[in-house]
């Protein structure tokens, strides 16, 4: 096992760490009365507990809502690593404990579980650089803990969580390190048990455990810990098998049962992520014409673009080869395959309101008058796409982790809800287990696919959602928050409360806070007034937006981010020129009238409104 003393360092402070003697650290988790009260003493008890403090602060601060992210490696110009091993083995400790805790609880009057059987966790990784050795963290951690390790070397997220469900694994619980289409230089833990995701709240708690557990380690990770090495398994072919039967039964084909997607040629464009299996093990087996596919091969530096269906380099490649090679249809993954977005066959993208809209129209289809929950960004006009067709849309929290716990939410109160799915592709169905799969979410589109050409069609998937009118504009700006990362939370909550303040007084002529007592109205929807956000929730609030020449036009969002230290400020309009006017008003009627400019960095709204575009 590797000494990973050399590359862990968090901090000058961890270095200083290794000459205080133990005892003295772990002042800050004693009483003060079991303590000398010199004067000496006391300051060394006290600079102590700031020691403490600080590494606790760190640990706490990886959290990003459901998940864990953190620089794992140099190369980011002013962010210093933090998702360091010894973090890793702390945050997967915990994660271990809390697993056992919560079976042992489960297992009530049987004693703990792990007295009679072992708890069995598993760990998939997508292709990035760091993850070999914070693998090696994870596994220390888990050991620690008392469990059974298992890895699945390179692996998509939903496979992390179907390893818990499929036989013969049903491990207790799983971890997929990656940290979705952030840079290479970034990484992070997700978290899974038989039930389902964690929620930000069951993280909160991990994160809080592993802090402390982090600074009496004084940042060493163990490196002699007797424990056998995890167990190679190969989950990821008995995942692919799942996939291929869903499509072979759901097509039902008449002709050729095992090989329905014979006469169909479709690209992959994994990103150079753990999206390529999808092309080899489930396309290929099925009888598709995958030539042409790209980006399939695993690299950790994602030399040839993001691997993000949101983003436009990787959409433009996908567009390029389904043109050049005639396909019927393009794929492209986010690095860890639990997001997704197509292209048709003529080259046109379906991603954001477009594959909300693509998936609404499916899923009516097989379960009429369902309520799809979506996130807060999407547009007016897909609200008439969705009730137009008999369905109920629930806006709600952006976050896919919110928007997939307010579906579970409905269904529990009784309301029938079949999709959750964000902007950003996260897709998740009630019937797959509430799971965000972006392999799945593409299996429902081929299987569409294949249905409407043996019905006779000639369309092409676009048909489904031809009558979904396009916003005039969508624009997203970010502020910077003006201050030390340990402050910019709270900091960004103030501004977002003043903001929410000035609309409920008036004070921004036409514009009015989008939010009723309701799940949904027919003219659009809301965020619950209700459903206040919780210490781990971003907050965020979506704004109408009217004016005496065109009357309602539009809407504005203001977000706390979870992953970076700003505010996202999102805007449609369905007039040419309103994103603009938007932001004129937000910029003069609130920004510099109510101070907030001193806290955040406006220098983006004012080039926008400065050059009218966002060049």
């Amino acid at each position: 096992m590797p000494d990973f003393m050399a590359t862990t360092s968090t901090s000058s402070l961890a270095l200083h760490c290794k000459s205080l003697n133990r005892t003295d650290l772990n002042f800050a988790f004693l009483s003060s009365s079991r303590r000398p009260t010199s004067r000496k003493s006391f300051n060394s008890a006290r600079y102590n507990q700031i020691v403490v403090d600080e590494e606790v602060d760190r640990i706490k601060r990886l959290q990003n809502g459901s998940d864990v992210r953190g620089v794992a490696m140099e190369g980011e110009k002013g962010r210093r690593v933090d998702l360091t091993p010894p973090a890793v083995e702390a945050i997967s400790e915990s994660f271990g404990e809390w697993v056992i805790d919560g079976l042992s609880k489960e297992g009530a009057g049987r004693g703990r579980v792990a007295e009679e059987e072992d708890v069995r966790v598993s760990l998939g990784r997508d292709p990035r650089i760091s993850g070999a050795p914070l693998s090696v963290a994870v596994f220390s951690g888990l050991s620690r803990a008392g469990c059974l390790a298992f890895d699945m070397g390179l692996a998509t997220t939903p496979a992390c969580f179907m390893s818990t469900l499929l036989p013969p694994f049903t491990y207790h619980a799983s971890i997929m390190m990656t940290a979705s289409h952030l840079p290479y230089t970034r990484n992070g833990l997700k978290f899974f048990t038989r039930k389902g995701g964690l929620k930000s709240t069951e993280v909160e708690k991990i994160c809080d455990r592993a802090a402390f557990k982090y600074a009496n380690r004084l940042a060493k990770v163990s490196t002699t810990l007797n424990a056998l090495a995890p167990a190679r398994v190969n989950f990821m072919s008995t995942y692919a098998e799942y996939l291929r039967e869903i499509i072979r039964k759901e097509v039902n084909h008449p002709l050729h049962y095992e090989t329905p997607l014979q006469g169909f040629q479709i690209i992959v464009n994994a990103g150079n992520g753990s999206g390529g299996f999808f092309t080899w093990d489930v396309l290929d087996k099925l009888g598709a014409d995958t030539f042409g596919s790209i980006n399939l091969k695993p690299d950790g530096m994602f030399p040839s673009h993001i691997p993000n269906p949101e983003d436009k380099t990787a959409m433009a490649l996908t567009r390029a080869a389904v043109l050049e090679n005639s396909a019927d249809l393009g794929i492209v993954f986010d690095t860890d395959v639990d997001r997704s977005g197509v292209v048709d066959s003529a080259g046109r993208a379906i991603n954001r309101d477009r594959l909300i809209a693509l998936m609404a129209a499916i899923v009516l289809r097989e379960h009429p008058g369902t309520a799809i929950v979506t996130d807060a960004r999407t547009s007016m006009a897909l609200t008439r796409f969705i009730t137009g067709r008999g369905g109920k849309h629930c806006m709600y929290r952006t976050g896919y982790r919110n928007v997939i716990d307010k579906g579970i939410q409905l269904n529990r109160d009784g309301v029938d809800t079949h999709l959750m799915i964000e902007t950003s592709g996260h897709g998740a169905f009630k019937e797959n287990h509430f799971l965000d799969d972006g392999a799945y979410m593409v299996l429902k589109i081929i299987i569409e696919m294949v249905r409407m050409k043996l019905s006779g069609s000639g369309e092409s998937i676009d048909h489904l959602i031809k009558e979904l009118e396009d916003p005039a504009e969508t624009i997203e700006l970010r502020m910077n928050i003006l201050s030390e990362p340990r402050f910019a939370k709270d900091k960004a909550a103030e501004a977002i409360e003043t903001f929410r303040k000035y609309i409920e007084e008036g004070r921004i002529n036409g514009w009015e806070l989008d939010s009723c007592g309701d799940c949904w109205v027919s003219e659009g929807c809301l965020v619950d007034s209700n459903d206040e956000p919780t210490s781990v929730d971003a907050h965020m609030y979506r704004v109408k937006v009217s004016d005496q020449e065109h009357g309602l036009h539009g809407w504005v969002q203001l977000r706390q981010s979870i992953h970076n230290p700003n505010i996202a400020v999102t805007m449609q309009s369905i007039v040419p020129g309103g994103c603009l006017s938007i932001t004129r008003a937000l910029h003069d009627q609130f920004l510099l009238v109510s101070g907030m400019d001193i806290i955040l960095d406006i220098s983006q709204i004012e080039k926008f409104i400065k050059n009218g575009h966002l060049g």
